[in-house]
């Protein structure tokens, strides 16, 4: 699985795993350039023509590679036939649970592209309720697929461990629940359960060009963050990496949290609670100048609280870059100015000074094509 090796693998490893990582170095070569023939893929690999031939039957046998007709530019000799990876042979369903009031489904391309999408008004269901609308919706996604469909991804708020089983998702009242066993068991299809925030880095990577380490911080129903380092997604030893949610900001206690305690980042900056305190203070205000600078002042706490948390983490990891995702509405502007300048404010300068952060281009998506990337991990061994 993907939290066990690196994300794009460049080298062989040991004899035991020779054919499997061999094949992996193909698809992946294939996945990220397309149109390569035999020859270039051997160049590139560093196998021989003869492996990536054996390979390259194999694969066409599985409907994973196809022939695209011969290279078109004058070389010497016999012209080569080009190969890529079969991008239409099949599709990959995802569903992303992390929405305060409604979940959302896709079929998306091998290539990360939405091609359809629909969703389910969560309505407040918890428990066994909230299970029956995710197994719901799954099953609408899943007729609308138009190929074999490669396996499923879902993100789920929460703590998930390496099997799948959200051991702890309070806003969808879950503990110890075995998402991915049922939804298996309920498809017949290969399934892959992940924390939303950790699947979002991992669309960030594959799909946003983002190939040094980042950190990645979701804010919506919740708060999380996704952590790549190296190469690798830290999913961390009780697979909690990213949980700074329920962290508490600051001694002031602060908005009481709704696991109980007083100041968690949650409290301050999750989409439930931004909105409600900028409609309190839009509609007790005298004047629009009064609202705007009352939503200001909320914003630009949200982002100060945000950036206290973030800044041992910036400083410890040497991070020079910060993904946000969530309503740009909100977190783009004040909150991120504000998140930057308490940053730079609470490490060294001479560390931090290329500190960037920025907002996700991949919008609603994410955590849909991040999902997607577990699976493609998961099934082909590429991302």
């Amino acid at each position: 699985m993907i939290q066990d090796r690196a994300l794009r693998p460049t080298a062989k490893v040991l004899p035991e795993h020779i054919r499997l990582n061999n094949r992996t170095l193909v698809l992946q070569t294939l996945y990220r350039t397309g149109l390569q023939s035999r020859a270039d893929l051997a160049r590139e690999t560093g196998l021989t023509r003869v492996t990536v031939s054996d390979l390259i039957s194999e694969l066409m046998g599985e409907n994973l590679v196809i022939e695209l007709g011969q290279r078109q530019e004058p070389r010497p000799g016999k012209p080569a036939t080009l190969l890529d990876i079969n991008r239409v042979a099949f599709q990959i369903v995802t569903l992303d649970l992390s929405g305060h009031t409604r979940l959302r489904g896709a079929v998306l391309s091998l290539d990360g592209a939405v091609l359809s999408s629909s969703g389910v008004e969560l309505s407040g269901a918890r428990g066994e309720a909230a299970y029956e609308k995710v197994a719901a919706l799954l099953r609408q996604v899943i007729a609308g697929a138009t190929a074999p469909i490669l396996g499923v991804g879902v993100g789920s708020p929460g703590i998930v461990d390496r099997a799948g089983v959200v051991r702890n998702a309070p806003n969808l009242g879950w503990r110890d629940e075995p998402l991915q066993a049922r939804l298996q068991d309920a498809t017949g299809l290969p399934v892959r359960v992940v924390n939303d925030a950790n699947a979002a880095v991992l669309a960030e990577h594959s799909f946003g060009g983002a190939d040094h380490d980042l950190l990645l911080v979701k804010v919506g129903h919740g708060v999380g963050a996704g952590l790549l380092m190296g190469g690798r997604a830290i999913f961390g030893e009780r697979f909690a990496a990213g949980e700074i949610g329920h962290v508490v900001v600051g001694t002031d206690d602060g908005p009481l949290c709704a696991c109980g305690k007083s100041g968690c980042l949650e409290a301050w900056l999750s989409v439930p609670r931004l909105t409600s305190a900028i409609q309190a203070a839009t509609d007790t205000a005298a004047t629009p100048e009064q609202a705007e600078l009352a939503t200001d002042q909320i914003l630009t706490e949200a982002g100060r609280r945000l950036g206290i948390i973030l800044a041992p983490v910036v400083g410890a990891l040497n991070l020079l870059e910060i993904v946000l995702s969530g309503p740009p509405e909100l977190l783009d502007g004040v909150l991120s100015a504000a998140t930057v300048e308490t940053i730079l404010s609470r490490t060294m300068a001479t560390e931090t000074g290329e500190l960037t952060l920025r907002m996700t281009a991949q919008g609603e998506d994410i955590v849909l094509r991040g999902a997607a990337v577990m699976v493609l991990s998961a099934q082909l061994g590429v991302s």
